[in-house]
């Protein structure tokens, strides 16, 4: 009977096959990425010198940040290709073929395909939930000072939301330059009996959950009795700031995964509905911890096996099957915004689909 112990015995076929694994991964890495930053400064370059941007700033807030940031991104998509590529050609050199001839299994052969997988997932999982949220921070402040203005927050109409038991708030339009919201109204109820209704002019946010309200009248219900008081300026404290209600689309790329939590919670709480973004980028990076494991068995089923075609085929085939995880990662994404779909079910859809493709594939693939 095999114990744990026996599965973590590296032998050096195994090492072998890691490192084969783990070396076309950072290869990838490197060859995509440089395009990719390529393309990106000759897309940019003339935004970065009509706004100013310092060489400084360019590389170290910039593009230091970028790569990591597309690194995990697209980091299925490295799994997937460095399996395709490095298989495909341990196939065509028959190495596949000599290793399942002298006794061992596919399954057996998968092990160090899992072990590269592990810690591929691993790095992905820490450095996505807690260490390139920070960083995106930098990345994305810059593209808003030197590339697109347009992705800063600027404000939003027909706010409404509970900031508390009983207690609604309601904002006609809020300018996050100024800070400063108006047509502003705050209502409590008491078992849904509305009990004092304050509607104001204007309401500016200081700090430290202060605010300034201006023009303002408050309307006090008791029973059929009704109190009216009004003032030109009051300062009150709600447990609210301006970030909580106005949201940019790339918000949750800064959070890590535990604010991540905390924000949805808290939002979910205060009955606001914009939050399907977070939820998605939450649970994505959950599952993008899996994937990894779901395309290396598909990699490595698909191009285990020696075809006419050679490596071209197997890297086609895998591009193909690229693309399709990436496209159904959008739609499902799209769906979750806009139509209404779970955002948990939006980010594990592709794995879904895939693990299906896996199961498939490894059943056909060489023994």
């Amino acid at each position: 009977m095999k114990t744990g112990n026996d599965f973590l015995k590296l032998k050096r076929l195994d090492w072998y096959i890691i490192k084969k694994f783990l070396g076309t991964y950072i290869f990838m890495i490197v060859l995509i990425i440089s395009i990719a930053v390529v393309f990106d400064i000759n897309e940019k370059i003339d935004k970065f010198m009509t706004n100013n941007a310092s060489l400084n700033d360019i590389i170290f807030d910039y593009y230091l940040n970028f790569i990591p940031f597309y690194t995990n991104l697209f980091s299925p998509l490295f799994v997937f290709l460095a399996v395709i590529f490095f298989t495909s050609k341990m196939a065509n050199n028959s190495e596949i073929t000599a290793i399942l001839s002298n006794g061992i299994s596919f399954k057996r052969l998968m092990k160090p395909y899992m072990i590269a997988a592990l810690v591929i997932a691993l790095f992905t999982f820490v450095f996505g939930s807690y260490l390139i949220p920070p960083a995106n921070a930098t990345r994305i402040e810059f593209e808003q000072t030197f590339v697109d203005p347009r992705k800063k927050k600027v404000g939003d109409r027909d706010i409404q939301f509970k900031v508390g038991p009983g207690t609604i708030v309601y904002f006609g339009n809020f300018d996050m330059a100024s800070k400063t919201g108006y047509n502003f109204s705050i209502d409590h109820f008491d078992s849904l009996q509305l009990v004092s209704r304050l509607t104001a002019q204007s309401i500016r946010y200081d700090s430290a959950y202060q605010w300034t309200i201006n023009n303002y009248q408050i309307r006090d219900f008791d029973g059929l009795k009704e109190t009216i008081t009004q003032g030109t300026s009051i300062d009150t404290t709600l447990r609210i700031v301006p970030d909580d209600f106005i949201i940019a689309k790339t918000d949750q790329q800064m959070m890590t995964s535990p604010q991540l939590r905390h924000y949805v919670r808290s939002q979910i709480e205060r009955g606001m509905g914009n939050i399907q973004a977070f939820q998605i980028e939450y649970h994505s990076r959950i599952a993008s911890v899996f994937s990894a494991f779901i395309l290396t068995i598909i990699g490595a089923s698909l191009a285990a096996r020696k075809v006419k075609g050679g490596m071209g085929l197997n890297i086609g085939i895998g591009l193909v099957l690229s693309m399709g995880y990436i496209l159904f990662m959008t739609v499902s994404s799209t769906f979750a915004v806009k139509g209404g779909m779970s955002p948990f079910i939006a980010a594990w859809i592709p794995n879904i689909i895939f693990i299906v493709i896996a199961l498939y594939l490894y059943k056909k693939a060489p023994n």
